[in-house]
Order: C-alpha cells, then structure tokens, then sequence
C-alpha cells in the first residue's frame, strides 16, 4: 500500500470540507440558449445538487434506465439508493463491507478484485456462487471495467502499476501486464471499446490505453490524486475525480487534453454518470454527500448545461437537494 490508500486499498486521505452554492437558474441557461449565445458567454459544467447519504461514500453506480443511483457506504456498511428524479435518497440498504465489482454488459457475470489476495473472483448473477477458480492478476488489484462487448475485463493492478487484460470467455489473463502510471487504481471503458482510461493516483495522471494494441497512447495530466473515472455514453469526454484537491478533471476524449476542472466536495472518490449523459454523480468520502453535475452539452458555438434543465432542480449551475 502507498501513503494514499488506507483499507483495503480505498485512499483515506483527508481533504478540507467544501460546498458549492451557485445562483444561476435554468431560466437563464433557456434564455441563452433562446438567444443563441455561445460558448464564452454559456454556463459550464456545475454542481447542481450535494446530496446526504453514509459514512465514507467511495463507489457509485447507476441503473440502466437511469432512474437510480447505487452509492457504497465504506464505513457505513450500506448502500444508499438515490431517486435521481428528486435527486433525494430512496432507500439505504445494510450490507457488509462494499467493494468495487464490474458486470458483463449482459448482466450474466461479476468481477469482483480481490486486494488482499492478488486476484479476480467471477460471480455468476443467476445464482450468486463464484464460477471457478480465482484468477491470479497483479499486486493488490483494485479497478475493474469490462469492455462493452463482454470479451475483455481490465483489472489495475495499484502496487504493480500495470494493467491486467481477462479473457472473460477462458477466464485467463492474455498478454503480459500493461504498464502504466504508478499505483494505478480505476479504469473506465470508451463505449466504443476502443480505449481504457485508468487514474494514477500517485503521479496525477491518466493513461489512455488503446485496447487494439494494449498498449499507452496518451497519458493525460489532470488534478492531484486522481482516483476514479467514467466516460460519457457518447464517448466524448471523461470524469476524473480527484480526491486530494476536491475536484474533477474534464477530458476531452478527442485530444487527451483536459478542458474543464470543477470544484465538488471533500475527498471525492467515484463518479458515474447517467445513461442520457446529462448529469455526472460524485461520491464525496469525507463529507458523506454525493455532488451532482450538470453535464455540459454542445452544439456548434452554443453550450448549455442540459442536466439541470432535467427532474426538480432550480437551474444550471445551482445546488439543490
């Protein structure tokens, strides 16, 4: 384990406490948009609600249909249940200790990384018992994401600082290790399948590996200690948290560069984001809240902040809860 990661590799550095509260409502994002201004004068992307849920929120997960979001409460030992129609918490569900776990777009299988033990177990879903042997990977595993046909899982392998590619039709590990920033520990998918992207929490960066060939084609500087990452549905950027600054990088996927950095709470650590691409949902570990983010959308020269002009909030770029 390296200075950032404390319990079963979740980071437990400290950060100090912020909240966002803007005033800017949606009538002004729609009368913008309405007099066609452009991107200079259009609002960016924002936290448009802090949400209350457990103790030490790390993972996040939402629903196919999008109407909810699954948060892990580390230290809590529950999962909350977001309504993110109301963007208010529907349900909390007592569990053990919650892990990081990826399932095959077919819903059939979980991966699952086990730290401890240098491995990855599979779940078969239909009858909750692990298929098989674990299969031995890299040191302290933590991150796993499954291409979206199904054929490939890509494990982070932190203290190796590489990357593990599964065959998820033999359930053997192909090809050497990938080698990537140091101690890497998310990965996200493009939708395309054609690219991972994996934080490396101790160089503040993120590798871009091409899954043709396996290998790096970009690293990407973003914010201090980076920690997770997801990709938008249409492919065209990534959220990256970074825990020891309070804020997320913005990557455009096109050029590997990062184009916006937005202030949430302390600690962040997982962000998902809905399957309309309209809003990103971030874990604040520290202070037991969940920021959610307007996700900025283009046409031409004109953006506007979509997400907020959906379910109950007040307005682009405004806190509600």
């Amino acid at each position: 384990m390296n200075r950032h990661t404390g319990f079963r590799g979740y980071p437990t550095v400290r950060g100090r406490t912020r909240r966002v509260m803007l005033g800017v409502t949606a009538t002004v994002a729609m009368v913008l948009g309405m007099a066609g201004m452009g991107a200079a004068t259009a609002a960016a992307d924002t936290v448009i609600a802090t949400i209350p849920v457990g103790v030490n929120p790390v993972g996040v997960a939402i629903t196919p249909d999008g109407s909810r979001a699954y948060v892990t409460n580390l230290n809590g030992a529950t999962v909350s249940v977001i309504d993110t129609g109301t963007n208010t918490v529907a349900a909390t569900v007592p569990v053990g200790s919650p892990f990081g776990v990826a399932i095959t777009p077919n819903g059939a299988f979980a991966y699952v990384t086990n730290i401890g033990a240098n491995t990855v177990s599979v779940i078969d879903t239909g009858t909750n018992l692990v298929v098989g042997p674990p299969i031995p990977v890299g040191n302290a595993p933590q991150g796993v994401a499954i291409t979206p046909d199904g054929a490939f899982a890509y494990v982070t392998n932190q203290s190796d600082g590489t990357v593990s590619v599964i065959d998820t039709g033999t359930n053997l590990v192909v090809g050497p290790p990938i080698p990537v920033g140091a101690n890497p520990i998310e990965v996200a998918i493009t939708p395309d399948g054609a690219f991972a992207y994996v934080t490396n929490i101790n160089d503040n960066t993120v590798s871009v590996i091409d899954t043709n060939t396996n290998t790096v084609a970009a690293t990407v500087p973003v914010g201090i200690g980076p920690i997770w990452v997801a990709v938008t549905p249409d492919g065209s950027r990534a959220y990256v948290t970074n825990q020891s600054d309070g804020t997320v990088s913005v990557i455009d996927t096109g050029t590997n560069t990062v184009v916006e950095t937005v202030l949430v709470g302390s600690n962040p650590q997982g962000v998902a984001i809905t399957p309309d691409g309209a809003r990103a949902y971030v874990t604040n570990f520290d202070d037991g809240t969940v920021s959610v983010i307007a996700i900025e959308k283009c046409l031409g020269s004109l953006c506007l902040d979509f997400g907020s002009l959906t379910g109950s909030g007040s307005g682009a770029g405004s806190v509600f809860s």
